[in-house]
């Protein structure tokens, strides 16, 4: 059993050690990609005049007058002193050709003084210029960039391959750690006097052990945060029932396609702020998107600055229907079935967010570890072959001089 074990880590392990090391590495980097990308291009995030803001909706609505080309897909609905109002866009249909405008920028900072458009970009566009890094590195870590293809986001599924993979490779690892009851106490420790491949070994056996658990947590949500519609929620669905989502229960077309809005903005937030009433809710309407996609508003409640969560499973939304002006469903957080709440921790999990500035400062060093990890794997394996070209080559010279 052991030996096929030991095979499986091996070619587990080579599989996915290039791809875990670029999405470690960059994991550490992206825990503060909002920071880092706000000190970066503060021409995106920070207002550039002073006096008083005028009103986000109003400044959309005078933008998307300018530029009939453009629709706001997504705004805050209050801003923070000093800040520019960020939003991301779509671009509409060209009456022309009856496909989507090709617009070259899909996020912008608006001054919320003067309206003026202070910068853009195009997020996620491959480029390591200082204003795209942080959107760059940010898709680099869940799918490589590699492009569509069929209608699918190919990077995105090779990636969350890959997760259900290091999920099934976390397991073997464990088992391999722990060869006999006898011997556990080698499985937690490091020869840092001995050095050189012994050492090597060490961090990747010993290393993995002591944040075993943390580790197949990333695994599992990984596999989550790329594969939750094809992979995840139909497993759920096995042991908990779920709410319908109204992403899981809608095939999305393309912006080619897009589904034209019957309801406007204020009568989404109107629809979405006599729900939170109903529930209770005490936060303010602090966000709206329009997935043209779906056919769907989401308005989500929460202070300005807020819009991350600072800590446990994230805001709540309220979905309406762009087209009825119905209820399409709500995301609570902490509340429906376990299997509800177990997705709603997916990403504040993967993040870290779940624990606030804790378990972001944790996960970005477990980042490292996993690039480590990826590391001293393929050291270990690249000296194991190599020991065994050379017994190859022994065992000929001697079959050769015998012969």
């Amino acid at each position: 059993m052991r030996p096929i074990l030991v095979l499986l880590h091996r070619w587990c392990g080579l599989f996915i050690a290039l791809f875990l090391f670029t999405a470690g590495l960059t994991g550490a980097v992206i825990s503060w990609d909002h920071e880092l990308d706000e000190w970066l291009n503060p021409h995106l995030f920070d207002a550039q005049s002073a006096g008083p803001a005028q009103d986000p909706l109003q400044l959309v609505d005078a933008l998307e007058a300018r530029d009939p080309r453009l629709q706001v897909s997504f705004m805050p609905l209050a801003l923070e002193p000093g800040h520019a109002l960020g939003i991301f866009v779509d671009p509409r249909i060209d009456p022309a050709t009856g496909k989507a405008y090709k617009l070259g920028f899909n996020q912008l900072g608006v001054d919320p003084v003067t309206g003026d458009i202070q910068g853009q970009r195009e997020w996620g566009a491959i480029s390591l210029s200082r204003e795209n890094l942080l959107p760059f590195l940010y898709k680099l870590h869940y799918s490589l960039h590699i492009p569509e293809g069929f209608g699918i986001e190919l990077g995105v599924l090779f990636f969350g391959i890959v997760a259900i993979v290091w999920c099934l490779d976390c397991l073997v690892a464990l088992w391999l750690s722990f060869p006999n009851l006898r011997s556990w106490r080698k499985s937690f420790a490091f020869r840092w006097r001995q050095g050189g491949y012994k050492l090597n070994f060490d961090l990747h056996r010993s290393g993995g052990v002591w944040v075993w658990l943390l580790l197949l947590i990333l695994a599992v949500t990984s596999v989550s945060m790329n594969l939750e519609r094809q992979v995840v929620r139909p497993l759920v669905e096995l042991f908990s029932p779920l709410t319908p989502s109204p992403f899981a229960s809608r095939t999305p077309v393309t912006l080619d396609e897009q589904i034209v809005p019957q309801l406007d903005r204020r009568q989404a937030i109107a629809v979405a702020s006599a729900e939170a009433r109903r529930l209770g809710w005490q936060a303010p309407p602090g966000g709206l998107f329009h997935s043209a996609e779906f056919g769907v508003y989401g308005v989500g409640f929460y202070a300005p600055g807020d819009d991350h969560g600072s800590a446990g499973l994230g805001n709540p939304w309220i979905y309406v229907d762009s087209r009825s002006g119905e209820l399409a469903g709500a995301h609570v957080p902490g509340t429906g079935s376990a299997g509800d709440i177990f997705l709603q921790a997916q990403f504040p999990l993967h993040s870290g967010r779940i624990i606030g500035l804790p378990g972001r400062i944790l996960v970005s060093l477990l980042g490292l570890v996993v690039a480590g990890l990826s590391l001293t794997g393929l050291v270990i394996w690249a000296k194991k072959r190599r020991s065994r070209v050379l017994a190859d080559q022994r065992s000929r010279a001697t079959s050769q001089a015998m012969a």
